[in-house]
């Protein structure tokens, strides 16, 4: 149990551990500063240092370890304080894995190198922050107990997630959930506001200044889509654009008599800025008694918005203002929050037709503030705050400082997800004027409503908005590209599935597309993903009525399983996905990381701990066990996943063995599968076998070592070398806590891959052992072993034994061992393990 705790404890001091030094001036022999080093910290056992230098090339040097990179990080405030003295990226961050000996950084240019001692951390001042982290590690096991116990009585990946996240190990469940009832045809009828707004109506403002290109559309789009009796205020600023005011005054006079008795053309005298006109505009609109829309002219709005948008302030009690959702509007973004996205010309009609199809209530959030660009606002709080406050002029954070006074006088603000307005912002001041009067006027609010800023930041993290806000991402999705969408079904639980399906998210980025991860949790919530160059949105739900009617916004889709284990009925995610593929425009792929659409054992082990593929198998691991209480045989389940590998276009498999098994299991579809291995881009070496500081070898194991990866094999190995000491065993990863290694073997912890030849120079490694006990799909850190150049020894079955197969031929080292209740042996293994130059010559792996 000590041994158990201590591997966990290893884990989590790992995840949570951090110390940090300050930064100093870097200085050249003739006393010039040529950079900063910012951070010095340890962090996930890693050194790393942060800084700037005005040097083509900077390293990181921590004994025989090295990382050099050219400065790349754009730096805008060393930029502006030293000007053309340094590059355009002077920012850089480097890191190595942590290690006690001195730590230099070498700054080279052209003609000159400048070496830096830094200060870095010691044995003593890890072992001290790992004493400060005992106490929170212990309560925080103490909380994962009951957890533990579930995970140990039903071997549940849902209890064992909750463990690792009691820990602080595990990954981060976003807390915007969302409702399911978004969609009117989803709710009953009652959910559905019934109230007449009548002959209500509502005053429009539009200060004009510039922008003559956006008034044509801005102005015809006024006239034709609101849909409620309203006067409009059109207010020009002396522009400095001669043409504005003669086409404002001939486009009122071309409006028919009847629209003009509604129009008010205000002319300033000379240039009020945006904040005096609005105000001037505010006083002609207080006296016409009316609710109040601010619009910038340079935001289009759609069909029937003005009801949609007016009708909270009557609906509901003290109401402030309502801000609709937009391209660019801060926290009422739509693809993603806080980050502005293009709208190509018409998309936004067709993006708010689906806000159009919203339950008005359900697409409603209070929020901390308004946003100017086209805001309601009631009558009576404009009355209690009838003005914009100067101090903010020419413009921007007028309308939060506003809205901050009316809350103080008990109003609320809401976000309306049902109404889609595009903006064209910036056009008024210049993108570079803007970001100035932002930053100047954004420290006037932090100053006057402290609590304003972190109010912003709870919206942001919970986004109360999240539901709309990826329904109109998602439509904005369907309008912007041109071709099928990605759309992964993956899980929570990391390895390397979530290694994969990060890579394939970010090349459909990188080739200018998006991606949607649905993404299978415990307790029925799926976590929804959309990822775009502009940033991700997400959120959470526990429909997958929702999660259908979500997708559905897609017309175009391919379908890619990645995998979903860790989802609450592993049977319904065949029908999922041949739901989420249907439609003549849309593909499935369904890819092989384990075998879950094969056994409820995704690893095809039995209770026991042994391999098996036959159909008959009556081992209690092979039956599935439903939420409801129904128990799944092996038959039926194989059924039920069968029909989605029928379904599917391609079936793709990583490695020859897994195309053996699946064919096996699935003969129907075996025209289907596709073997496509990974692609490991890691550079090929030849390191030299070494040995441990006394002269004996050393045995090196890669990865994150739980049952199926060879837990107990290699806790029967470490206490074997423990008792003989004719060897070391050296863990670079680290080991499931129910099965402590001996005291003899060393734990490095989690790593970088770019790392693993150092570390197994470091450590002296020998030779590399995979102890995985099941048939891999394809095992990275085999290759991650290969490229070494070292031995490498797994058991003969997967992908591992694959690799290692066609490797060995070529090396002639390492190989395969025969996998069944001998070859486990201790003693058998490390004969051959040790054994100077021996290769074990495997026939074809007999495991498919």
């Amino acid at each position: 149990m000590l041994r158990s705790l201590r591997q966990a404890f290893i884990r989590y001091s790992h995840e949570h551990g951090s110390l940090q030094r300050q930064g100093h001036a870097l200085v050249n022999p003739r006393g010039q500063t040529v950079g900063h080093v910012d951070r010095i910290a340890l962090r996930r056992g890693r050194i790393e240092v942060e800084g700037w230098v005005d040097a083509s090339h900077v390293s990181l040097v921590c004994g025989a370890e090295l990382c050099a990179k050219a400065p790349d990080i754009h730096r805008p405030d060393v930029v502006q304080a030293y000007g053309d003295a340094v590059g355009p990226t002077p920012g850089f961050l480097l890191d190595l894995p942590f290690d006690s000996q001195a730590c230099f950084l070498v700054c080279s240019t052209d003609t000159q190198e400048l070496s830096v001692k830094l200060e870095g951390f010691t044995d003593q001042t890890l072992a001290r922050m790992r004493r400060g982290l005992f106490m929170p590690f212990l309560i925080a096991c103490v909380r994962s107990v009951p957890a533990y116990l579930r995970w140990r009585l039903r071997q549940n990946p849902e209890d064992r997630a909750d463990v690792k996240k009691q820990l602080g190990l595990g990954h981060e469940t976003p807390n915007s959930y969302m409702t399911p009832f978004l969609f009117a045809a989803d709710a009953s009828a009652g959910d559905t506001p019934t109230a007449d707004l009548g002959k209500e109506q509502v005053t429009i403002i539009v200060p004009v200044f510039n922008a003559l290109d956006l008034l044509p559309e801005v102005l015809t789009r006024v006239l034709c889509h609101t849909d409620l009796p309203f006067e409009l205020i059109l207010i020009e600023d002396c522009s400095t654009d001669p043409k504005v005011r003669p086409y404002l005054r001939n486009w009122y006079k071309g409006c028919a008599p009847a629209v003009q008795s509604h129009i008010h053309l205000l002319e300033n005298d000379t240039n009020l800025g945006f904040i005096g006109s609005v105000n001037r505009a505010f006083k002609h609109a207080l006296k016409l008694g009316h609710h109040v829309i601010l619009l910038n002219s340079d935001a289009f709005v759609p069909k029937d918005w003005a009801s949609r948008l007016v009708r909270p302030l009557i609906e509901h009690l003290r109401v402030a203002s309502v801000t609709p959702m937009s391209n660019d509007a801060e926290i009422f973004n739509a693809p993603v929050i806080c980050c502005g996205a293009p709208l190509k010309e018409g998309v936004i009609d067709r993006v708010d037709a689906v806000a159009r199809r919203f339950v008005p209530d359900a697409a409603l959030a209070d929020a901390p503030t308004g946003v100017g660009f086209c805001m309601a606002m009631h009558k009576d709080a404009l009355r209690a705050v009838p003005s914009f406050d100067q101090v903010f002029a020419p413009g921007y954070g007028e309308e939060v400082d506003w809205c901050q006074k009316v809350a103080k006088k008990g109003w609320r603000h809401l976000g309306h997800g049902g109404v889609f307005v595009e903006h064209r912002s910036g056009t008024s001041f210049g993108s570079s004027k803007k970001a100035k009067l932002v930053a100047a006027h954004n420290q006037i609010v932090s100053r006057r409503y402290p609590y304003y800023d972190q109010s912003v930041q709870d919206f942001i993290e919970h986004d109360p908005l999240a539901a709309p806000r990826l329904a109109l991402a998602l439509a904005w999705v369907a309008e912007q590209c041109e071709g099928p969408v990605p759309v992964y079904l993956g899980h929570t639980l990391g390895g390397g599935a979530e290694f994969y399906l990060k890579r394939r998210v970010d090349q459909d980025l990188q080739q200018g597309g998006v991606a949607l991860v649905l993404r299978a949790g415990a307790k029925g919530a799926w976590q929804v993903e959309l990822h775009t160059a502009h940033g991700m949105t997400r959120g959470v739900t526990t429909s997958t009525r929702f999660l259908r009617r979500l997708v559905g916004l897609l017309p175009r889709r391919r379908v890619v399983y990645s995998c979903g284990v860790g989802a609450e009925d592993l049977t319904e995610l065949p029908d999922l996905l041949i739901d989420l593929a249907a439609g003549s425009a849309s593909e499935l792929d369904i890819l092989f990381h384990d075998y879950l659409p094969l056994s409820p054992s995704y690893t095809l082990l039995d209770s026991d701990g042994r391999y098996a593929l036959t159909h008959d198998i009556r081992d209690s691991a092979h039956t599935y066990c439903c939420p409801d209480g129904r128990v799944v045989s092996l038959a039926d389940w194989r059924r039920t996943w069968g029909k989605a590998l029928l379904h599917a276009d391609r079936l793709i498999v990583f490695s020859d063995s897994s195309r053996k098994i699946v064919a096996e299991v699935f003969p129907d579809s075996s025209a289907k599968i596709m073997v496509t291995p990974h692609a490991v881009a890691l550079k090929q070496r030849r390191m030299v076998p070494g040995v441990d500081t006394d002269g004996k070898p050393v045995i090196g194991v890669l990865g994150a070592i739980g049952v199926q990866k060879g837990a107990k094999v290699l806790q029967e190995l470490s206490h074997a070398l423990d008792q003989s000491r004719e060897a070391r065993l050296v863990l670079i990863g680290y080991m499931d806590p129910a099965y402590p290694l001996a005291g003899t073997a060393h734990v490095h912890g989690p790593y970088e891959v770019r790392d693993v030849p150092a570390l197994a120079k470091r450590y002296g490694v020998s030779c590399w052992f995979i102890p995985s006990i099941w048939p891999e799909t394809f095992s990275y850190t085999t290759h991650e072993a290969l490229a070494t150049g070292l031995p490498v020894w797994s058991f003969d079955l997967g992908a591992q034994a694959d690799a290692i197969r066609r490797a060995s031929v070529q090396s002639g080292q390492g190989g395969c061992l025969p996998l069944d209740h001998e070859a486990t042996n201790p003693a058998l293994i490390l004969s051959t393990l040790l054994s100077p130059h021996k290769t074990v010559q495997c026939p074809q792996s007999q495991s498919a």
